[in-house]
């Protein structure tokens, strides 16, 4: 399966960690804006939090029972709309987070959604076809009571991919017996998908390192560019960089980092990329993920997973512009080290809204039976990031804080209002 996958493995506390950031981050929006007590107290938390036990029978003859998870952070806006990820470190603190997040990139987008997020606990890289099919299906039966097209809306994430939406969506229109392709988005283009779908994540945060760039005065063409992660967005950021007429001078996969100061040869490795995002092992002389973060470069763009940036390495960063592809890669402390060094971090939530931006633009599409062209797709999404990014820049410079806490004040607004006006808080 194609996607930005794990290049380390966090540890449960890790995850809880995560939980625990963002949490704080919310509370400080929140405070920042205004709002009582009893709104942080709502909004820290999902809603709503599933946990299910999928019986599959696997090749061999044998019954495996996979734990999965789907989180509902809040619905006041909206259905929750968020992805589904297949992986052996999957827990439920980092589901919730990641749930937050989305309801996070939702209003900063200005999206009618809430947040949601799903995964299961296995690894798809030791299953056939055929297990994936059993687990995919099994998974949507478990959790088919609270999911629709107007309660929570799955998307592919790690290790998931349209296929896999496939499946899925197939098994929902059997229970609801009727076709219900605005169940999930993700989907192949002839059942229902959208143009502009598989690389939306990646554009998003092109468009955000072309704001950047304009704000720190950085010609695109010439500037050296480091992407760590080689998955489904990753490659994807590569490839769009090097067409632009950036120098990617590192990257790195599941197994290490290759970094070239004069620039790698970027076709070669995507032509020769597995499946899985891994190219690495084709070379021997390769260095760690965490040294790859240090190398000298003018744009960094962390697109693998959560806490690659602390405060141990920051001091050390050498970038003039961060903007984080993936989930988390920066923690907090790490965050106030770059932005007092006048490092510009986009932080997550905003640069990795392209995904679920067009992902609503083919739940519209499906629900209008109306399809738009690729092109069409990727103006609407250009206006959506460029509205996004000047609006949290602006919040920075005028609130006089760092980006991250400037998008999580734009993001948390909408839901907030929301509860507010349903009477919730």
């Amino acid at each position: 399966m194609t996607a930005d996958h794990s290049q380390v493995t966090n540890t449960a506390e890790e995850k809880l960690d995560v939980l625990k950031s963002t949490q704080t981050v919310i509370h400080k929006a929140l405070e920042k804006l205004g709002y009582p007590e009893e709104v942080y107290e709502l909004l820290k938390e999902p809603i709503r939090m599933l946990t299910v036990k999928i019986p599959i029978r696997m090749d061999d003859g044998s019954t495996k029972i996979f734990t999965g998870f789907r989180a509902q952070h809040n619905d006041a806006v909206g259905p929750t709309k968020g992805g589904i990820r297949f992986h052996p470190e999957v827990t439920e603190n980092e589901v919730k987070a990641l749930s937050i997040w989305m309801s996070l990139k939702c209003g900063i987008v200005d999206l009618p959604y809430g947040g949601g997020k799903g995964g299961i606990v296995c690894d798809p890289r030791d299953m056939s076809f055929r297990e994936l099919e059993r687990l995919s299906r099994g998974y949507v039966r478990a959790i088919s009571q609270i999911v629709g097209p107007a309660k929570d809306i799955p998307a592919p994430d790690i290790f998931t991919n349209s296929q896999i939406m496939a499946w899925m969506m197939d098994e929902y229109s059997r229970i609801d017996e009727f076709n219900s392709p605005g169940f999930i988005t993700g989907k192949p283009l002839v059942l229902g998908g959208s143009h502009g779908r598989e690389s939306a994540a990646a554009k998003g945060v092109i468009i955000c390192i072309n704001e950047a760039a304009k704000k720190k005065g950085i010609d695109i063409k010439g500037a050296r560019v480091i992407v760590q992660g080689f998955g489904n967005a990753g490659s994807f950021l590569t490839e769009f960089l090097h067409d632009a007429g950036a120098i990617v001078v590192g990257i790195s996969d599941a197994y290490g980092a290759l970094y070239n100061p004069d620039g790698l040869d970027v076709e070669y490795l995507l032509d020769r990329r597995d499946s899985f995002g891994t190219v690495t092992k084709l070379f021997n002389h390769t260095i760690t993920n965490q040294e790859l973060l240090e190398k000298e470069c003018d744009i960094l763009v962390p697109a693998a997973i959560e806490n690659q940036i602390t405060e141990e390495n920051a001091p050390h960063i050498h970038a003039k512009i961060i903007v984080e592809a993936a989930n988390g890669p920066t923690n907090l402390e790490a965050t106030q080290i770059l932005t007092d060094r006048g490092i510009l971090l986009v932080p997550d939530v905003l640069a990795s809204a392209g995904g679920v931006t067009v992902s609503y633009f083919e739940w519209v599409q499906n629900n209008q039976g109306y399809y738009w062209t690729e092109e069409e797709v990727n103006d609407r999404l250009e206006t959506v990031i460029v509205k996004a990014f000047n609006q949290i820049y602006e919040m920075a410079q005028i609130r006089k804080v760092d980006m991250r806490l400037a998008a999580y004040m734009v993001g948390v607004r909408k839901m907030a209002e929301a509860s507010r006006f349903r009477g919730w808080v």
